[in-house]
């Protein structure tokens, strides 16, 4: 289920309404463990500034989108439920899949580390017993700046980059994306 870039609003976010966003896709994600029995995966793109939902944002969440069910067929796990949306915050992805949590962790981590795209995907993976599975369930660091070698926290916090620089380097790393995967 892909989303059309040419439908993004380019609407610029206000932090109340990025807040609320938030709560509401927690909203969704427990509902979606709750209705299945299997770990969720909920996917979001890493998008700086206040425009969320974008072209550029559309296009780099269907790279993902197809990298997430690709992993999931070649791995042989079961989607249960798979839903996409765009809220305040930008594409979100919800993906019920039958497979241990720990390893749609580990195979979504390898995707963020592998795929030209995969700085840009926000992979969290829940369950109910758990919460979220965070990169610390696998003694690694924080992941870096798009543009430094500094934590990308750090940068974010710091508005040490300039928005253009960042959304520069996104366009790049599309670029490159959409060079190497042609048919999609």
């Amino acid at each position: 289920m892909h989303l059309l870039p040419e439908h993004a609003t380019q609407h610029a976010v206000s932090i109340p309404e990025l807040l609320t966003s938030r709560d509401e896709r927690q909203a969704r994600q427990l509902t979606c463990l709750a209705s299945h029995s299997s770990p969720l995966i909920s996917y979001t793109v890493v998008a700086p500034g206040s425009i969320k939902d974008s072209e550029l944002t559309r296009r780099i969440f269907n790279h993902g989108m197809t990298a997430l069910l690709e992993l999931a067929e070649k791995s042989s796990w079961i989607v249960r439920a798979q839903t996409t949306l765009v809220s305040a915050s930008g594409p979100e992805g919800l993906l019920s899949i039958e497979a241990p949590a720990y390893d749609l962790k580990f195979a979504t981590i390898g995707l963020e580390n592998s795929h030209p795209l995969g700085r840009l995907w926000d992979i969290d993976v829940l369950t109910l017993e758990e919460g979220i599975l965070s990169r610390s369930h696998f003694a690694l660091p924080a992941r870096r700046c798009l543009l430094c070698e500094q934590s990308a926290a750090e940068c974010a916090r710091g508005k040490t980059h300039a928005l253009s620089d960042l959304l520069s380097q996104m366009e790049a790393l599309l670029q490159d994306a959409d060079s190497r995967y042609i048919n999609q």
